[in-house]
């Protein structure tokens, strides 16, 4: 088994005083790998082409002082994260002090005593060597904490246009319902200004809006003629089973409010609560509308697809009875832009 060579550590000081520089190179290069340098920027410069461990920096020099120096490597990304061990011959609380806010990591005093600088080193880069693996432990839990947390969105997300999918297939004449009223609803909130996290809370609203129809009999959404009394009243009944079944989900309660209020009508004239206006949630106001113009661009038992100018007149006309006056005009403005009719089911 081939052993790596042992790596010296590389101890850079930085002293306009030769015999400190002599005095510091005899105490430590039998163990380090050891350079001084006279002053500042030629400290600096170095740094930039040569990594360094640790570093001993005089307080008191010409040209740049040791706090300049220290100033500069903790501006330099390359240099930022080296220890840093001050050197001075009178040192005071007030120097201390403003030597610790600056970056610095420990301080040693001047006339050099062997025993104590080699274990002030010692200790600094012990700590220093703790601090990097425990960095390296909270970047490694970090990053599985956000591979499980993606994980648990992605499966969130599948187990949301599965059960998307599981509504839609009850109704055999409007495949895919869900998934434009969700794509359409997210494109609105995307238009009216709103975050990626509002507009992706609104894409799974709309996703299981009609997920109360799952309770409503198959025979029921697929007549193919008009609706008796006592049926309409049933199967208006799916906003009701819709907010039951998603009042499990305490993660998510906005789930609930579009699966019971998206057949509020803004001037209260709809149901199950007679909700008017801004009292309707203003993620369902938008899904609302979503909705609407899928219901009319999609195939229906009774009806194909209608054409684009009826059903931009029907948008129109429901501005303000039915639907929210600023996300009807929004989906007016895509329906005008829309000038091949891509929006619809195919």
């Amino acid at each position: 088994m081939n052993i790596p060579p042992f790596k010296r550590r590389r101890i850079i000081a930085v002293d306009d005083d030769s015999i400190n520089r002599m005095t510091l190179e005899a105490i430590l290069s039998t163990d380090y790998d050891f350079v001084a340098m006279s002053n500042g920027p030629e400290a600096l410069a170095l740094l930039a082409e040569q990594p360094a461990d640790l570093i001993l920096l005089d307080i008191n020099m010409p040209e740049m002082d040791g706090f300049e120096v220290l100033a500069a490597l903790q501006q330099n990304e390359k240099t930022c994260a080296i220890p840093v061990i001050m050197l001075t011959g009178d040192l005071d609380q007030e120097t201390e002090v403003q030597g610790i806010q600056a970056g610095a990591f420990d301080f040693v005093h001047k006339p050099f005593i062997p025993t104590l600088i080699l274990r002030r080193i010692e200790r600094t880069l012990e700590l220093k060597a703790l601090q990097h693996h425990m960095q390296q432990e909270i970047d490694r839990q970090t990053a599985i904490a956000q591979e499980r947390l993606a994980s648990t969105q992605r499966l969130f997300q599948e187990m949301i246009e599965t059960l998307a999918d599981t509504i839609d297939a009850k109704d055999k004449y409007t495949h895919g319902h869900s998934h434009r009223v969700a794509d359409y609803a997210r494109e609105i909130a995307r238009r009216a200004g709103k975050s990626e996290e509002y507009q992706r809370a609104v894409y799974y609203m709309a996703q299981l809006h009609d997920i109360g129809k799952i309770g409503i009999p198959s025979s029921l959404i697929n007549k193919n003629t008009k609706l008796t009394d006592e049926e309409y009243a049933a199967m208006c009944q799916h906003t009701n089973i819709g907010s039951d079944i998603l009042a499990h989900v305490k993660e998510m309660p906005e789930l609930l409010t579009a699966a019971r209020s998206h057949h509020e009508r803004y001037d209260g004239t709809g149901y199950p609560d007679g909700l008017a206006g801004t009292a309707i949630p203003e993620k369902v106001r938008i899904i609302a509308v979503a909705d609407a113009y899928d219901a009319m661009t999609s195939k229906r038992s009774y009806r194909d697809v209608l054409p684009q100018a009826v059903v931009r007149q029907e948008i129109l006309n429901a501005r303000e009875t039915q639907l929210d006056p600023l996300f009807t005009d929004i989906m007016l403005q895509m329906i005008d832009e829309d000038v091949h009719y891509h929006l619809r089911e195919e």
